[in-house]
């Protein structure tokens, strides 16, 4: 699909990936609309902060995923929704799952029966490699099982099955990606690499973290980015889930010896019990296989092995570190 002359609305515009996405799509000419969740104070999340030129782009949407006539009132005369919206804070599921299952899957239905009733030429919902919980197998393929370890896991997984259902049910075209650890800047401080970060651009010698054994892997935006645009644009994509990862994977503890490299700093690493997840929850390994990204999609990471990432470090370090961006951050307090 050429997308060119197409409207495309990104839901979760205003949140971390969604922001840099609408903000790659601009840059790029396309025609956007960015739905941002409503609030009194009229704030536009990350996109309050986006350059001028991008701001008066855009076509700025302001409602609610959970509620039905404002998707469906938001969708009218798009031909692509790329669908980002979601609750992703893994520990705040845990005593507020209600609220999971009403962004996550009943958003997600939202927007796939608009899109159906609508016509829309191109649906690509957002999935996460925490719907494969701990690896039965590495490196984990799209057909990997399906563990919902925590309630965010599951209602992701709830939203991954709903919109498959509907491009079986009823010929919706839709294409799911299922993004890695996806890091940089903008990232919530309550993801482990902008948590280590801030707390030691703030002078923080002892670092407060959960589990340090776990192994991820992580991606750098611009990578996740560039996957979500190539999916909207691959035909072959659609009615396919498909991993976005960068195939390498390092632990959590191995992460913050670079980080603390990179910052010149030497720290010690204090285990915070608020910060670990319950012994079944915790996902213990996650290692990507791309090999249908590459084959379907023509996209390959960047920032791959641990050059690519400690470049992509970097440039996150960078970003944490000036002190109008840092300012945002409360570092001192742990935000579930």
């Amino acid at each position: 699909m050429n997308l060119k002359g197409r409207k495309i609305l990104v839901t979760g515009a205003d949140g971390f990936i969604g922001s840099h996405l609408t903000e790659a799509l601009v840059s790029l000419g396309h025609d956007v609309r960015a739905f941002v969740l409503y609030n009194s104070f009229g704030s536009w999340g990350w996109l309050d902060h986006a350059d001028k030129n991008v701001q008066d782009s855009l076509d700025i949407f302001m409602g609610d995923v959970r509620d039905p006539n404002g998707v469906r009132t938001a969708m009218q005369g798009c031909d692509v929704v790329i669908h980002l919206a979601a609750l992703i804070g893994i520990p705040y599921s845990y005593h507020s799952p209600d609220t999971y299952i009403d962004t996550n899957i009943k958003g997600t239905l939202n927007i796939l029966q608009a899109a159906r009733d609508l016509n829309v030429a191109k649906v690509v919902h957002t999935s996460t490699s925490e719907v494969y919980g701990t690896a039965q197998f590495v490196p984990i393929t799209e057909q990997h099982p399906l563990q919902g370890q925590s309630p965010y896991s599951a209602s992701k997984i709830g939203a991954d099955q709903i919109a498959m259902s509907f491009y079986c049910s009823f010929q919706t075209p839709v294409t799911i990606i299922r993004p890695f650890n996806t890091y940089g800047p903008r990232q919530s401080a309550r993801a482990v690499i902008p948590t280590v970060i801030t707390q030691i651009a703030n002078g923080i010698e002892q670092i407060k973290l959960g589990s340090l054994h776990p192994t991820r892997d992580f991606n750098y935006i611009d990578d996740t980015v560039k996957g979500f645009i190539a999916a909207c644009e691959a035909d072959s994509a659609i009615g396919e889930v498909i991993n976005i990862g960068s195939a390498f994977e390092v632990s959590i503890g191995e992460t913050v010896k670079y980080i603390a490299d990179i910052m010149d700093s030497h720290v010690d690493i204090v285990s915070d019990e608020q910060r670990i997840r319950p012994t079944a929850s915790e996902v213990e390994r996650l290692f990507a296989d791309n090999n249908k990204a590459r084959q379907l999609l023509n996209w390959s990471p960047q920032y791959a092995g641990v050059d690519g990432f400690k470049q992509g470090l970097n440039k996150t370090i960078d970003w944490f570190t000036n002190n109008d961006n840092i300012k945002h951050y409360k570092s001192h307090i742990y935000n579930v």
